[in-house]
């Protein structure tokens, strides 16, 4: 019997944009697991395209970090790559900190109500357990603390960072009791930008992406 699970239905985006939305939701909301082979036939099946479509979005896939090939056995789904990590999150918190502090000194009243919606947004897809939700509302906040804060090149930068630990970043996420944790570090982000205190929106900022790192490290080491 087909597994239709990841199946995509017809849309005004291309079918190489759909099925790579769909497999990059897949691997990072563990439908394939790490180290997993994917063999082309059956993806073909599951997606319902061609082996063309599939060879180009596993080729995308594996710009992204995502995919690997391994040889004599074709793609598979990547294993974390730990070599740069710590680099990786380091700039995360440089970055994101200096973001966090411009953000609560120069932002208007209109820019903060956006910024908290895009919060507001973030907590409801905490409240759904759902990994991928998480990461997509997530990544829109950070999108308009960035454009607020004026720092666009550096969230260019944070986005490539991002790329090579998604994977990690959705590992993380999924990981028992990081929900409360990460919502009261995120809650201490946006007070300190309401309260227009760049010390203190920065730090906050900084803590936030150093816990992830300490749980990105423990979840490593339990899997």
């Amino acid at each position: 019997m087909a597994d239709d699970t990841l199946r995509i239905e017809r849309s005004t985006k291309t079918l190489r944009t759909l099925a790579l939305e769909r497999m990059r939701d897949a691997i990072m909301g563990f439908h394939f697991q790490p180290g997993e082979r994917l063999v082309e036939r059956p993806l073909c099946d599951q997606l319902g395209v061609s082996r063309s479509v599939v060879r180009e979005v596993l080729r995308q896939l594996e710009t992204e970090g995502l995919v690997q090939m391994i040889p004599g056995h074709g793609p598979a789904v990547a294993r974390p790559d730990l070599s740069r990590t710590d680099e990786i999150y380091e700039l995360r918190a440089l970055m994101e900190g200096i973001a966090a502090r411009a953000c609560a000194l120069t932002a208007t009243e209109d820019q903060i109500a956006a910024l908290e919606r895009a919060f507001d947004v973030l907590l409801t897809a905490w409240a759904s357990a759902n990994p991928i939700e998480v990461m997509r509302a997530t990544t829109k906040f950070y999108e308009v603390l960035f454009d607020t804060a004026d720092k666009r090149i550096a969230w260019e930068i944070v986005q490539g960072l991002n790329v090579r630990i998604n994977q990690l970043r959705s590992m993380t996420i999924a990981s028992v009791d990081r929900r409360d944790a990460a919502i009261a570090e995120m809650t201490d982000i946006m007070n300190a930008i309401k309260s227009r205190n760049g010390d203190d929106a920065e730090a906050a900022a900084r803590r936030h992406v150093e816990q992830a790192w300490r749980i990105a490290q423990q979840t490593l080491r339990n899997s």
